[in-house]
């Protein structure tokens, strides 16, 4: 997803630069292509993923397109009911994984039995989740037990709804980030979008 701050012409840009590597290659299917911008506002290609990412809710909500069921269908040979033209960006939407893991002691994964495992719920909160109360983490499978999601007009209410949603996760039987996510979501440097792969080891005191 562009990082805040971009214009609607660098958005456009990169979705025309996105659909023009597709078809030189003659995809067919569902994909993601991936940016980095400079802070020039120019654009380079990083990859390309030839099946929907773990982020594909936050396209969902800000295109109001179910991607699963759409992938599912042209799989069956139905035709797209849409063309290029009339997909629309409407707001932001934000997600974080919600692993169980314990960010204060370098984010080692945490198992144990689930003795409670309460998600949110609210205007714009989506969660994808596959536990349930007296489920086991284990050390078997990645740690991550869900993908909480929020959308808002802009990208700072999604980021409110988001951490808001998180502080109101009960989980109990292992360690978990979701204090970790919330402290992240409303950081001044992270709410202004000023964000670098560096972002945790610049503001670990705040954060940890």
């Amino acid at each position: 997803a562009p990082a805040p701050g971009l214009s609607p012409d660098l958005r456009r840009a990169m979705g025309e630069a996105a659909v023009r590597a597709a078809k030189a290659i003659a995809y067919e299917g569902a994909g993601t292509l991936e940016f980095l911008v400079d802070k020039s506002g120019a654009f380079y290609f990083m990859e390309m993923n030839t099946r929907l990412q773990v982020e594909h809710p936050v396209s969902e909500l800000v295109s109001g397109l179910d991607l699963v069921e759409w992938q599912l269908r042209v799989a069956s040979g139905e035709t797209l009911g849409f063309d290029q033209a009339a997909l629309k960006a409407n707001g932001h939407a934000i997600e974080v994984r919600l692993y169980a893991e314990d960010p204060d002691n370098g984010f080692l994964p945490s198992t144990g039995l689930l003795r409670h495992f309460g998600m949110p719920d609210g205007i714009g909160v989506r969660v994808d989740t596959g536990y349930r109360t007296g489920d086991a983490v284990s050390v078997d499978y990645d740690p991550m037990m869900a993908k909480v999601i929020a959308w808002g007009e802009t990208r700072v209410i999604a980021a409110e709804r988001l951490a808001d949603a998180l502080r109101k996760t009960c989980i109990a039987g292992v360690r978990h980030n979701t204090g970790f996510l919330v402290r992240v979501l409303s950081h001044p440097a992270f709410l202004a979008g000023q964000l670098s792969t560096h972002f945790i080891d610049e503001h670990h005191a705040e954060l940890i």
